[in-house]
């Protein structure tokens, strides 16, 4: 991890790779023209309201247009390769979190490095997961869940959104640090139909956003027994954390934006400050609070250091489980 970490901070600190004078420049014009931030997903879902939100943002802080840019396919690698051989002159900016970092780790032959190629300009977000199970599952609370789940190996299965994505390698983490429980992983394409199943009761457990499980937890027809993040969410605040049981749990979605490489050191601080002064006005955090979502903020190296955490920590995961991109 440590290695992770000051790859990163190396980035962060010593983006400008061109002259000082170079530097200032850049920094003074920028943005000389409109930017795209490049999102790895489909318009319509959260990652591209993300993208869209904060680019609209930016053009009223900075004068000019930040357009996203939807190029979605191969869990987003399209769209970080692309930045990746983008101009490194600010132009092109990458959505980057938790996907890309499982990414580094589930794909072997990627044609770039993401800890090497994306440079960290500014976390937005980190996104919670809930735990939900059938009503059926004779446990109410987790740690009853726990211990059926030992005494019933095999006769338990979760649904995901997908192989290698957050509701598949967050329920893999839980089941490796609550004691190697065996629940069987079935994939979907998309998160809904495998709440849809879950309703049925065709599959017992789903970790999904608490969006739009809420409705289902409150009518009863599904039972949250712990979200996934540290700190309980404002959105379900009775329902407890998975690290209460399960000392040292934390798994959440997190995002922000990333440029290429020796992207000039003026131009990631200008983006940096811009983001940080849009992260903390009310009408920004109210629209990101809708995503079920906290605010990051901080500096391309705090940013930096979160990646190169996530990427060792998922990197484990995918290695004890023995997990291969579909």
């Amino acid at each position: 991890m440590n290695n992770l970490r000051r790859r990163f901070l190396r980035l962060a600190a010593g983006a400008c790779a061109v002259p000082a004078i170079s530097c200032l420049a850049w920094g003074r014009s920028y943005p000389s023209r409109p930017v795209r931030i490049v999102v790895g997903f489909a318009a319509g879902g959260p990652n591209d309201i993300l993208a869209r939100l904060i680019g609209q943002r930016l053009s009223q802080r900075l004068g000019q247009q930040f357009i996203v840019e939807n190029r979605p396919g191969a869990g987003s690698n399209l769209a970080t390769e692309a930045v990746v051989r983008a101009p490194a002159d600010g132009s092109t900016l990458l959505l980057v979190g938790s996907p890309n970092a499982i990414n580094a780790t589930l794909y072997d032959n990627l044609n770039f490095d993401f800890i090497r190629d994306i440079a960290p300009v500014a976390g937005l977000i980190r996104g919670t997961l809930v735990m939900l199970v059938h009503p059926s599952v004779p446990a109410r609370t987790l740690p009853e869940f726990i211990a059926y789940a030992k005494a019933n190996p095999g006769r338990l299965s979760y649904g995901s959104g997908g192989i290698g994505g957050i509701t598949h390698l967050t329920p893999e983490l839980f089941k490796q640090e609550a004691g190697g429980l065996d629940i069987l992983h079935v994939p979907y394409r998309g998160v809904s139909p495998a709440l849809t199943d879950l309703l049925g009761a065709r599959v017992q457990v789903v970790f999904a956003n608490p969006a739009p499980s809420i409705g289902y937890i409150r009518a009863g027809t599904l039972r949250a027994l712990a979200i996934t993040t540290a700190m309980r969410s404002e959105a379900l605040p009775d329902i407890p954390a998975i690290g209460e049981f399960v000392p040292g749990y934390e798994a959440s979605s997190i995002f922000g934006l990333g440029a290429p490489k020796n992207t000039p050191a003026e131009i990631v601080d200008s983006l940096n400050k811009e983001l940080d002064a849009a992260l903390v006005d009310p009408t920004v955090r109210a629209q990101l609070a809708k995503l079920d979502a906290t605010v990051l903020g901080g500096s391309p190296a705090d940013f930096g250091k979160l990646l190169a955490g996530e990427t060792e920590k998922w990197a484990k995961v995918i290695r004890t489980a023995n997990i291969k991109p579909e």
